[in-house]
């Protein structure tokens, strides 16, 4: 089962050696090559009842896998589509992600008042 990364607003760098998606073989799922199928997957998801300081610290761990993976953005992409729930994915924390996913809703609203407001101004 696919391991999903974890991470805080901190969003991870990603290293120089990540291969474009374009460059990597097309017919092979992009979760092939995440770095966290060699992890454990306690290090992804939180254990019932786990103390904010551990959580804190198995996240940051957890975002450090993430930050090393090669299909970190697939991932995260992933993570944010579907939306999953629960663990780190693509670098960053459920709470992240929900972040992330509001300010794109924001943005994408603002860009359809935009347009409308064009289409107004045009036809006035």
């Amino acid at each position: 089962m696919l391991q999903p990364p974890h991470s805080s607003l901190q969003v991870a760098v990603v290293p120089a050696q990540r291969m474009p998606a374009r460059d990597r073989d097309q017919d092979a799922p992009w979760h092939t090559e995440a770095v966290c199928r060699r992890d454990e997957a306690g290090l992804f998801f939180a254990p019932s009842k786990e103390p904010t300081a551990a959580r804190l610290s198995r996240e940051d761990a957890a975002k450090r896998v993430c930050a090393r993976c090669p299909v970190m953005v697939e991932c995260r992409e992933h993570a944010l589509l579907q939306p999953e729930p629960y663990g780190v994915w693509g670098g960053l924390t459920a709470a992240e992600r929900r972040v992330v996913l509001a300010r794109r809703r924001r943005r994408d609203l603002e860009l359809q008042k935009a347009r409308a407001a064009g289409r107004i101004a045009a036809a006035g």
